[in-house]
């Protein structure tokens, strides 16, 4: 019998082309995904997909399903979003400041649903860099932070997005080309690039470099194609999100590496008060985030 649930992880296999990161998707082990997929096919009689080099591909009768999951959900999503604004204030305001400032290369998707979603909410943007952004909400200057947790909560809420991972930025001709990863001391001495923001708020050098006794350089820039060129034109090195990056490696500007044995993850997260968190329609950005970047970025594990 066909369910909401069984949609929802068709789409996520479509879009991910592996069972397992599609379990992770829908908040499923992978062998309760495949269990729920099997017992689908033993219903109807017929294969959904079929595995090849290349991922999943779906059969005719997995596609008929595929299909009525991307007619049905956006609807099943609009009206469950309806009745909430019905039953709750539509109008308010969100004043949002980004930590992690290549979130902008994937926030205007998200504004702009998020708009379509919750017309009477005013949704602003909060500009410039900021030391502490989370001091922001306590004066009541802005509403909702988008990176990664305080240190200390006291009365702010959080609701956890996704993580992602940092990847080094390096020159097409740099001599550490040839490694599949660099570890901490391939950071010695080099220039590390970076937003103007405090060290101690940086993943690299908080988690990687300073545990390890590295030295290196410094310097700063506020804008990502910035510190792409700067690294391009071999004026030192960059660790930022994938994200942020995979345009310039697409197009081969430069190289990227994952850091340590393991990669550099990090987690963002949206910080805001607890009458913030409670509103429906901060409730829902919370969603549209997810979903929006769940479908946009590759490589991310949601929270």
């Amino acid at each position: 019998m066909i369910e909401i649930r069984h949609l929802k992880s068709l789409k996520a296999i479509a879009e991910t082309g592996k069972l397992g990161l599609a379990a992770e998707r829908v908040f499923l082990t992978q062998s309760a995904l495949s269990h729920q997929i099997r017992a689908l096919e033993t219903h109807y009689e017929i294969t959904l997909f079929q595995r090849t080099p290349q991922g999943l591909r779906f059969t005719p009768a997995g596609q008929r399903l595929l299909d009525l999951a991307n007619e049905l959900l956006p609807l099943i999503e609009k009206s469950e979003r309806d009745l909430i604004r019905l039953k709750s204030d539509q109008s308010g305001e969100l004043r949002i400041v980004l930590e992690c400032h290549t979130c902008f290369d994937w926030l205007t998707p998200v504004m702009d649903a998020f708009r379509r979603a919750w017309p009477e909410v005013e949704l602003d943007l909060v500009a410039g860099f900021h030391s502490d952004p989370w001091q922001l909400l306590r004066e009541g200057k802005a509403d909702i932070v988008i990176g990664g947790l305080p240190e200390k909560m006291r009365d702010l809420r959080h609701a956890p997005l996704f993580k992602f991972e940092i990847m080094a930025v390096l020159p097409l001709d740099s001599s550490k080309g040839n490694k599949s990863r660099l570890l901490a001391e391939d950071f010695s001495n080099e220039t590390l690039i970076t937003y103007p923001v405090p060290e101690e708020r940086i993943d690299i050098i908080r988690n990687v470099l300073k545990p390890a006794n590295i030295v290196f350089n410094r310097r700063t820039a506020e804008l990502t194609v910035a510190i792409m060129q700067l690294v391009a034109s071999r004026r030192g090195l960059a660790a930022l999100p994938s994200w942020g990056i995979k345009s310039y490696i697409d197009h081969e500007y430069v190289l990227s590496k994952s850091i340590g044995k393991n990669g550099l993850w990090s987690e963002l997260h949206a910080t805001c008060t607890a009458d913030t968190m409670s509103r429906p329609y901060t409730l829902d950005l919370v969603n549209i985030i997810k979903q929006t970047c769940a479908e946009n970025l590759s490589g991310i594990k949601l929270l």
